[in-house]
């Protein structure tokens, strides 16, 4: 057994680890200096390169793809926060923006009130709705000035495009408005077209009028504009009041059926105009003056009988 031991390490026995070590590190300083002279080696070392090519790239597809994937995870983070701050900027810009609308809706309102206030011959007075009232079907609101500045009950209300209503109640600092498009609101009127007279009632519904007791044959057609016809000495005349829009002619019944649309916003502006004072209509003849005139002329004409 000893001896196989002997005999096995005596054929096996080769240069020592020292002989190997400067044997191939003298080879390698002379492959070094042939190629870095000569060039021998150039063609070998780029088929060893892209022989051994795959395996760098497997080798560093690991840390690629951790990096790949960090990256896109910090990309991602960025992406939604800035997401989410674009977003909040474009609902603050569209709050702003919708603010700057209705500033200028306004101001256009204020000046179409403006230039009614310096061509008109009556004088008015400015009031801002403070508040509606409280009873859903009752077309009502408040207004920031009353008997404290001059207004009166039954002083019509008016803005930019036409009339509003009417004042029915004064406090101290506030005036209730009825607005024409109340139940029991009554304008008289009159038609551009032909100047028919007419009077056009509330119906409770904020977007719509009645011109009513109407014969089936009078002669309104859709799209007739109705103006105050100033003869009821609350309104002043050719205010604009409504717009006809709907006319139903029924032989079976006496009237027609006429619906119109309010002219004025009654129901989206804030700053209103109280007419102060309307022109004075001559005072009306005392009831019994008609009867006592027909009497003088039945006398008189029995006296020269």
């Amino acid at each position: 057994m000893l001896e196989d031991t002997r005999s096995l390490r005596f054929f096996n026995r080769g240069p020592s680890a020292v002989a190997r070590l400067i044997f191939f590190s003298v080879l390698s300083l002379c492959l070094l200096f042939v190629d870095a002279h000569y060039r021998y080696l150039e063609s070998t070392r780029q088929v060893i390169a892209v022989v051994i090519y795959p395996f760098q790239r497997l080798t560093a597809l690991p840390g690629d793809l951790w990096h790949g994937a960090a990256e896109y995870v910090s990309l991602q983070r960025h992406l939604v926060a800035h997401n989410e701050q674009l977003r909040l900027q474009h609902d603050a810009d569209a709050a702003q923006l919708r603010q700057f609308e209705a500033m200028l809706n306004e101001n256009a309102q204020l000046r179409g009130l403006l230039e009614i206030k310096q061509r008109a011959d009556y004088t008015v007075q400015a009031a801002q709705i403070v508040y509606l009232e409280r009873d859903i079907f009752k077309r009502k609101l408040f207004v920031d000035i009353g008997a404290q500045s001059g207004v009166e009950a039954g002083r019509a209300v008016v803005d930019n495009q036409g009339v509003v209503g009417q004042v029915t109640r004064t406090f101290p600092w506030l005036s209730e408005v009825t607005l024409v498009t109340d139940k029991d609101n009554v304008v008289p009127v009159q038609v551009v077209r032909n100047g028919l007279r007419a009077a056009v009632f509330g119906s409770g519904n904020i977007s719509e009028m009645e011109l009513r007791y109407q014969p089936v044959n009078a002669d309104v057609e859709v799209g007739d504009e109705l103006v105050t016809s100033g003869l009821d000495g609350t309104y002043p005349p050719l205010l604009p009041v409504a717009k006809v829009v709907r006319i139903e002619r029924d032989p079976a019944y006496p009237f027609a059926h006429i619906v119109c649309a309010p002219l004025a916003g009654v129901d989206r502006h804030r700053t209103l105009l109280i007419v102060s004072a309307v022109p004075p209509l001559p005072a009306r003849p005392p009831a019994n003056a008609a009867e006592e005139g027909v009497g003088r002329k039945k006398s008189g004409k029995r006296g020269y009988r």
